[in-house]
């Protein structure tokens, strides 16, 4: 167990007080973000805000470019996320909680797409294909654009791909070095297999 713990630790020992602080407290809201999302909660954007944030920061000091876009792209999202889910017609939300139609599911697939070759053109400029976790974390940075968008417009299926994202950023991020990060990809993994149950069983209730 204290192998476990100082495999984890070790990468800290050369962190200054500053950036474990802000590693912390952008896990503390992404965290808080992924909850009240499980919570079909608009609180989810404004904890994620201050999240995406401190990780546009960090990972570029880091040199992560893939993952720093995928954190800018959260903040533009959430922005829009946080107007569209709060759009009424009197008491009722004009968009609650559905399922993609087709036009959004070739809009995803779309998405998709572009998301890999606007990383693999940022990896190719910055001349940063030199490993491979460069090629894990432009298909991460694609399944997280899509997921981003798909939660933005209240889509049940957005669970999917952050589950799927979460999954293989676990283990990335240990690798990296970020241990921290890569726990919190760990709690996002539970929290979203519970939201998506929670999503579903909301969208059954309504009918």
């Amino acid at each position: 167990m204290e192998s476990i713990f100082a495999s984890l630790l070790a990468p800290y020992q050369e962190y200054s007080t500053l950036n474990v602080f802000l590693e912390f407290t952008a896990v503390f809201f992404g965290l808080l973000s992924v909850w009240f999302s499980k919570k079909n909660n608009i609180l989810v954007y404004p904890t994620g805000i201050v999240s995406t944030l401190i990780f546009v920061y960090l990972l570029y000091n880091w040199g992560l470019l893939g993952d720093m876009l995928i954190n800018a792209y959260y903040f533009s999202m959430s922005i829009y996320g946080w107007y569209y889910w709060t759009r009424k017609k009197g008491t009722n939300d004009l968009n609650p909680i559905t399922r993609m139609n087709q036009f959004e599911f070739r809009m995803a697939q779309g998405l998709f797409i572009f998301a890999l070759l606007f990383v693999f053109l940022v990896y190719s400029f910055f001349d940063k294909w030199n490993s491979i976790i460069a090629y894990v974390d432009t298909f991460t940075t694609a399944i997280f654009f899509v997921g981003m968008w798909l939660m933005a417009r209240r889509k049940i299926e957005h669970w999917l791909f952050w589950i799927v994202g979460d999954l293989v950023s676990i283990p990335l991020y240990y690798f990296k070095g970020y241990s921290l990060t890569g726990i919190q990809y760990l709690i996002f993994t539970i929290i979203a297999v519970a939201g998506l149950y929670t999503w579903k069983k909301e969208l059954y209730e309504r009918g």
